[in-house]
């Protein structure tokens, strides 16, 4: 077996393997993992928690006899399965939690196969030592440009066309799970906070950090993820661009953007009435008559105007004022398609 240290995500760059192996359980891979590894537990959920018990309330002996069963078996069906097909040339990398018993049992035997095994020294808890010295401990380089408006200026449709004319960008709600405000939940659950680190940190190497990079603006928080410190703070630094969009046409962008809510009416109820704290009987009972009778256009509007532009206004007094100011007449994606190009031009050129 040959063992490869990680100290730096770039590192991994620098990997030639064919496949990175986590062989935790599968709820450890769900809340994290390095890039690209599939999971081939040699221990599932139940039986971690199994060997875990034993080894606290019995013996540690007892534990590895009973642990050491369960992972060979798991590790032939492994074999049987997933691995069946794999010739004499394949290179696995493999991890666990800290590069313990569970990975080098799993290497072992691949090693005994014959296949020429890499396993990661310090297992996946020296990846995260490497995600957060990047996210954490150490000031980001990346000249960053902040796209910023009131809601439904389809900063994050403007996003997505920018990258589409060959921009650089970093989609933090998409990365998230989410659109960034009460109604911004959606079909997808949110991913773990260390996985959504993981996701910014993949992004981010891929970015040159000598060129302008887009990113939304945001609060700190996107739905229940946070936006790491060294990131957050580059954005606070960033220059921005106001985007500007008459009420008409925010409110029908938001119609568009937001359709899924519009077809779970009891959803939109529950949503509607976390806002009971901010407004007054008769404005909740007005939005949700408008909800009620599919007037989505006034019920977007009304939440723009008596809701999201006076949170939004007050945020706004306690920065800078922003460098530049674009006025949309509105949010087709026409519009929005000439404004990314023209953006990207000016970023190309400077």
């Amino acid at each position: 077996m040959t063992p490869f240290t990680l100290t730096d995500l770039a590192d991994l760059d620098a990997l030639d393997v064919d496949t990175i192996i986590d062989v935790r359980a599968p709820a450890e891979y769900a809340e994290d993992h390095v890039p690209g590894a599939i999971n081939l537990p040699v221990l599932d959920n139940a039986q971690r928690a199994q060997v875990g018990t034993i080894y606290t309330q019995d013996s540690p002996f007892n534990a590895r006899k009973i642990g050491g069963a369960l992972v060979a078996q798991n590790t032939a069906h492994h074999l049987q399965t997933t691995l069946r097909d794999k010739d004499g040339g394949w290179q696995p990398l493999v991890y666990c939690w800290r590069g313990g018993q569970r990975s080098g049992a799993f290497a072992t035997i691949l090693d005994q196969v014959g296949w020429r095994v890499h396993l990661l020294r310090g297992g996946y808890q020296s990846y995260r030592r490497a995600v957060v010295q990047m996210l954490y401990d150490t000031p980001l380089t990346h000249r960053i440009t902040l796209i910023e408006g009131g809601t439904g200026t389809a900063k994050t449709a403007l996003l997505h066309h920018l990258a589409a004319a060959g921009a650089q960008t970093l989609d933090l709600e998409g990365l998230a799970n989410h659109r960034g405000s009460l109604f911004g939940s959606t079909r997808t659950e949110q991913p773990a906070q260390k996985m959504f680190e993981s996701r910014i940190a993949s992004a981010l190497r891929a970015l040159d950090p000598t060129k302008t990079t887009f990113v939304e603006a945001e609060s700190s928080k996107i739905g229940a993820r946070m936006i790491p410190p060294s990131l957050w703070s580059r954005m606070g630094e960033a220059e921005r661009i106001h985007i500007h969009a008459p009420l008409a046409a925010r409110g029908a962008f938001l119609c568009r953007a937001y359709a899924d809510l519009t077809q779970d009416a009891a959803y939109l109820t529950t949503l509607i009435d976390q806002l009971r704290p901010y407004h007054a009987a008769d404005q909740i009972a007005a939005w949700h008559a408008q909800a009620a009778s599919g007037d989505w256009q006034t019920l977007a509007q009304g939440l723009i105007a008596q809701h999201y532009d006076p949170r939004y206004a007050k945020s706004a007094a306690r920065q800078q004022p922003a460098s530049r100011r674009i006025e949309m007449p509105d949010l087709t994606e026409d519009t929005l398609a000439k404004t990314a190009a023209t953006l990207t031009q000016e970023v190309t050129a400077a």
